[in-house]
């Protein structure tokens, strides 16, 4: 295989390789299915993953990691369940609306939307009430291994610091990025992203630790932006 042209894409794929042999593969997302994936990617907007395993956990012991109980659960019932997650009513509705979306259009199986054209399903997705860019990318590549870019703070910070990213960049923009200079391939989406977030969480901090980061080599001397 010939190296990539693109000077952008051999930058990101050398990070991408550096990130791997430091950490290894990540092996994510963590859970049993990609129904209990698509549960995981509402349950944990804005709040710590310890939290949301409880709620998952919780709903596994009460039968309900599935789209038709899950929907069959009612509101006052299921958000008992779902606390540890976080804002249990407004969750409790943003499930509701997921599997309802799921069953309409695809009968509750998820493995139907891998067969389904990808820029029309995403839009489909983010009309869901609850479902942001973010939690509509991590449905689409963890729980239906479609090749979308997932964004999310750890991206913005690690990519900004490097500078290759501008300052304040969008969701989509960034998204767009990563896509147009990456091989369209959902296993390297998956481990990239899952490896930026490990970065993140170690070395790029709110107060990073650039001295003993795996990316050091990255910055060629200059500080990192921010």
């Amino acid at each position: 295989m010939r190296p990539p042209r693109n000077a952008l894409k051999r930058r990101l794929l050398r990070l991408y390789r550096a990130l791997l042999d430091r950490f290894g593969p990540q092996h994510w997302w963590p859970a049993r299915s990609p129904f209990e994936v698509a549960v995981g990617a509402i349950l944990t907007q804005h709040t710590a993953w310890t939290g949301v395993e409880r709620a998952i956990g919780n709903l596994r012991e009460a039968g309900r990691l599935d789209a038709t109980r899950l929907a069959a659960l009612p509101a006052d019932r299921l958000g008992p369940l779902i606390r540890s997650a976080g804002t249990p009513g407004v969750k409790a509705r943003r499930l509701h609306a997921l599997v309802a979306f799921l069953l309409g259009r695809f009968g509750g199986r998820i493995s139907r939307m891998r067969r389904m054209p990808l820029e029309p399903l995403r839009a489909e997705l983010l009309r869901v009430p609850g479902i942001g860019p973010e939690s509509a990318d991590s449905i689409l590549l963890y729980a239906a291994g479609r090749p979308v870019f997932v964004v999310d703070a750890y991206t913005r910070r690690v990519l900004g610091r490097h500078r290759i990213t501008p300052p304040r960049i969008g969701y989509e923009a960034l998204r767009g990025l990563l896509e147009a200079h990456l091989p369209r391939d959902p296993r390297l989406f998956n481990e990239f992203h899952a490896l930026i977030v490990a970065v993140g969480k170690a070395y790029c901090r709110s107060r990073p630790r650039c001295a003993e980061c795996p990316l050091r080599f990255d910055l060629r001397g200059r500080p990192p932006r921010g």
